[in-house]
């Protein structure tokens, strides 16, 4: 085994302290936007939707599909501000009022809209009516064993994860859940601090 050198110690030392520098430097911009919006809360700010511990609620690995049943996850829309609705395919009158919610407040957005995606998790077998996939045709349709979001989601006391829109940060971390039937205007004001604090996504 060759022996260490003092140069090699400080060639290794060098190595992961640039590796450090380069991680730090990468997370800056969502570690700066959480700081903004939550810690040092600029005067009259009040955020609507409830702040979620992503540390309690990691993302699992869901085992989603598309409508035609290939495998796909929430991951391959990281790098994106994501919001999720979930709920069975036979789409009633609240599923339908989230669903145009989320349209019009990705919409709202103006020249951020880019910045988000949305994502409808199904938790059911049940057909989705063609009608409906034509008007919503830019979102995403994934099903998922209903099993593994209930494990991950928290809800409120009363309701379960299909009567709130949750968001997800371009880290892939849970970050935000909206109430039941909630404000489309908050939840835009939400939105619109939270990209223009963040530098990615």
């Amino acid at each position: 085994m060759p022996e260490q050198t003092p140069t090699s110690n400080k060639a290794r030392w060098s190595g992961r302290l640039k590796l450090l520098v380069l991680l730090l430097v990468c997370a800056a911009p969502i570690i700066a936007s959480y700081v903004t919006y939550y810690i040092i809360k600029p005067a009259g700010r009040t955020n609507y939707g409830a702040l979620i511990d992503q540390r309690a609620h990691p993302m699992p690995a869901l085992s989603s599909t598309t409508l035609d049943g290939r495998p796909e996850t929430l991951e391959r829309y990281a790098g994106k501000w994501i919001m999720v609705k979930v709920g069975g395919g036979a789409c009633a009158e609240a599923c339908l009022k989230q669903l145009f919610a989320m349209r019009q407040l990705r919409t709202m957005q103006g020249k951020n809209m880019d910045r988000i995606e949305r994502v409808w998790l199904i938790t059911d077998d049940a057909p989705v009516d063609t009608m409906l996939i034509r008007q919503y045709d830019d979102m995403h349709m994934l099903r998922v064993p209903p099993g593994q979001l209930s494990r991950w989601l928290p809800v409120e006391s009363g309701t379960g994860p299909d009567d709130h829109i949750f968001l997800i940060d371009p880290r892939s971390n849970l970050m935000m859940r909206f109430p039941k039937d909630p404000d489309p205007r908050r939840v835009h004001k939400d939105l619109a601090k939270l990209l223009r604090a963040s530098a990615i996504g």
